[in-house]
């Protein structure tokens, strides 16, 4: 009997993208970027530097009230200081994501051989997010907002999907993480407007991430070519769902009420909010076009990535 290799057995497997990449030769490729372009936070960027006065903390544009009535009241401090701590959110929940992303790729890898280039870049892209989740709780720690955890439901709501997630389902929801907050963080590290601890911050996420993504991206392929049509299905549905839980958790309203702003009223305004609707759906953009070329937006699925307002 003869045994297959990956790069085998995948030979001539396409998708609307067309061929399948040898698993091997994209992780060799990912090492070899890692070995060249990764970075300790604790070294490269000055913790100990003050915050400078009328610097905003995130870009005014992507936080939440941006254009609202509720923005047009606020006085320029105010406005500043919620950019401080919608950046602690933000920071909070990316910490929540790379937790539930390291266990996914721990499971991933359990039963693959380790002496494999793919297996031994998830184990370095888990360094990275290691590295990510302490660099973030530094930065909520440096400035005066405070940590924001998600809410109980979302914690439970985690456990019981990356217990229960299928490999594709794993991915698509990496990806999820991944690429909406990275396409705020492109427009964030140039930003001369934004503080330059949190510019930093961003620049060396955005050069790490764009390896994960590029990892996440080749395997979702590969899985929603080769998984059982069961798995398929399910990775479709369980990634809207995850989209709709994403949608809810992406901005903790315990910022509005910890600035001074009536909670109620400020949540209203921003599911209200067409440029915010805008802002969602651009950063999921380039997400939702490679997941709808792979075929993961059908069905339900899609009826929940719509429901969600990341797909428009």
């Amino acid at each position: 009997m003869t045994t297959l290799t990956e790069a085998e057995a995948v030979d001539g497997l396409r998708d609307a993208l067309g061929l399948l990449k040898n698993r091997e030769q994209v992780a060799e490729r990912l090492l070899v970027s890692s070995a060249k372009h990764s970075f300790d936070p604790d070294k490269e960027l000055d913790w100990d530097a003050p915050f400078e006065d009328g610097k905003w903390f995130w870009p005014p544009e992507l936080v939440s009230l941006y254009g609202t009535p509720m923005w047009q009241r606020m006085s320029e401090e105010q406005r500043i200081l919620l950019s401080q701590h919608e950046a602690a959110a933000l920071a909070s929940l990316g910490i929540w994501f790379e937790l539930i992303l390291m266990q996914l790729l721990v499971r991933h890898i359990y039963d693959k051989a380790a002496t494999t280039a793919h297996v031994r870049y998830a184990l370095t892209e888990i360094e990275d997010e290691c590295r990510h989740s302490k660099m973030f709780a530094r930065l909520i720690a440096r400035g005066d907002a405070p940590w924001y955890p998600v809410s109980r439901a979302h914690l439970t709501l985690g456990r019981l999907f990356k217990t229960i997630s299928t490999t594709p389902g794993s991915f698509t929801a990496t990806l999820l993480g991944e690429e909406v907050l990275d396409w705020m963080q492109r427009l964030t590290f140039p930003d001369e407007r934004v503080q330059t601890l949190v510019r930093g911050v961003t620049r060396i996420h955005v050069v790490e991430e764009a390896r994960h993504v590029r990892y996440a991206r080749e395997e979702l392929r590969r899985q929603m070519v080769t998984a059982p049509r069961w798995s398929q299905e399910f990775t479709r549905v369980t990634s809207g769902e995850f989209a709709r839980v994403f949608s809810v958790a992406f901005v903790n309203p315990e910022v509005y009420t910890n600035v001074g702003l009536d909670r109620r009223e400020a949540v209203a305004q921003v599911r209200a909010s067409g440029h915010r609707r805008e802002v969602m759906q651009s950063g999921a953009k380039k997400l939702t076009d490679f997941l709808d070329d792979i075929g993961v937006l059908r069905g339900a699925g899609r009826r929940l990535w719509k429901s969600s307002g990341l797909l428009a």
